[in-house]
């Protein structure tokens, strides 16, 4: 591939010419080479541009400033552009390397369009900010950056934070989709058994005319609903989730009760709690490093958390903050927020090193979160074992106990 290029030279004017690459990383490594600082590259070689096949063709046609992009893909995009911008590449060069090592279409798009709003003079910040698939958090990160001439820093505090995040939410998800599996071999077998293994003895049973006990007869009703009856369990199940869909989406107050509700859940609510506040003290350190004013960095911290109950609370300390109130003494009026943090922002506030302190209570509630995962799951394991025991110990003895009558029978 041929690329023209303009570049920087030694003396700082403008140099331009043309080279050969195997892609623009490569062509930008030779101008390093070279000792040339790029600030344009465009490849000539465009003659097979229409000629696209059926497979390389767009096809999201949906409408890309709605669009959710995954974390771990913003992530690396923010990683490569703090590498680009501290080796001193252009900001319309590294959006040009970033356009054509993308392979995600949708986001390939939301590049392009940014590239094209950077020409016409628009911040990328302000480019990104009409974006969905970038959070405030990433924002006004590049905001700040864009501000005091550091872009490389801000990408790097984007990337460290999302990556926070990602490893953060894989773990939780990991503890979370253990039992979950769990339960449903447990159903499973509950179904296999009242399905196939009951009916076969309850004929046998009835062949001998044999009196029944109490275990017996439950069991076997359990099977009969579970076989002649079915559509009335999917039937409540499908009421159940649906009448659960509509509250979530039109009734505020049911969805602060849902999110109040799942810090109650043993275990669970404490994992949910301690992963929330690592999330909330890694954004809100971030930002406030970077130079974000305390109450714009409480807000886009709220924001990125997913629980009302939660977001409560820090809008009213959000509230208290712009009368004046220290965030600590703020923090103080809600349960959620144990003597700990409380302690640690006071210490903070009033040694004027916020930042440093939050940070390490990020890295605090990122390991009892990790602690808790792994207590989660070592606890769920046993009692999934036993329940399984239970349920098929209940089976075998309402099978066995018969057997002695029939045998008593026989004999």
């Amino acid at each position: 591939m041929t690329y023209t290029y303009t570049a920087a030279g030694a003396n700082g004017k403008p140099v331009t010419g043309e080279l050969s690459a195997a892609d623009k990383a490569a062509a930008i490594a030779r101008l390093k080479e070279r000792d040339l600082i790029p600030i344009s590259l465009t490849a000539k070689d465009r003659g097979n541009a229409g000629n696209e096949s059926i497979w390389e063709k767009e096809l999201f046609e949906g409408d890309i400033y709605k669009a959710k992009i995954k974390k771990k893909r913003i992530m690396v995009m923010a990683h490569q552009m703090a590498i680009m911008m501290r080796s001193g590449v252009s900001l319309s060069l590294a959006m040009e390397v970033l356009i054509d090592g993308e392979k995600d279409k949708k986001f390939k798009k939301i590049l392009k369009e940014i590239d094209e709003n950077l020409y016409l003079g628009v911040p990328i910040s302000e480019s990104m900010g009409r974006f969905s698939a970038f959070s405030s958090v990433v924002v006004s990160l590049v905001a700040v950056g864009e501000v005091n001439g550091r872009l490389d820093e801000a990408f790097e505090s984007v990337a460290l934070i999302l990556e926070k995040e990602v490893t953060l939410s894989s773990k939780i998800r990991g503890a979370l989709v253990y039992p979950g599996f769990l339960l449903f071999l447990t159903l499973l077998l509950l179904i296999v058994m009242n399905v196939m293994v009951v009916p076969n003895f309850k004929t046998l049973f009835e062949s001998f005319h044999a009196e029944l006990p109490m275990i017996t007869q439950v069991v076997m009703g359990v099977s009969d609903f579970i076989m002649y009856q079915w559509y009335y369990i999917v039937g409540v199940v499908v009421v159940l989730l649906l009448t659960y869909t509509l509250l979530k989406r039109f009734s505020p107050a049911f969805c602060m009760g849902v999110d109040a509700a799942k810090f109650k859940v043993p275990v669970i609510g404490k994992l949910l709690l301690q992963s929330y506040l690592a999330r909330f003290c890694r954004v809100m350190s971030t930002l406030v490093s970077a130079g974000v004013e305390i109450v714009n960095s409480l807000e886009i911290s709220r924001d990125v958390l997913p629980n009302r109950k939660l977001k409560k609370h820090i809008t009213d300390i959000v509230a208290d903050v712009k009368l004046g109130i220290p965030i600590h003494q703020s923090m103080q009026k809600s349960p959620l927020f144990e003597p700990l943090i409380v302690s640690m922002f006071r210490v903070g506030e009033e040694s004027g090193m916020l930042s440093d302190t939050i940070s390490k209570l990020a890295e605090l509630y990122e390991s009892k979160t990790d602690d808790t995962t792994k207590q989660l799951t070592a606890m769920m394991e046993p009692a999934m074992t036993i329940l399984i025991a239970v349920i098929v110990g209940t089976v075998v003895i309402s099978i066995v106990v018969p057997m002695f009558g029939i045998y008593s029978v026989i004999g």
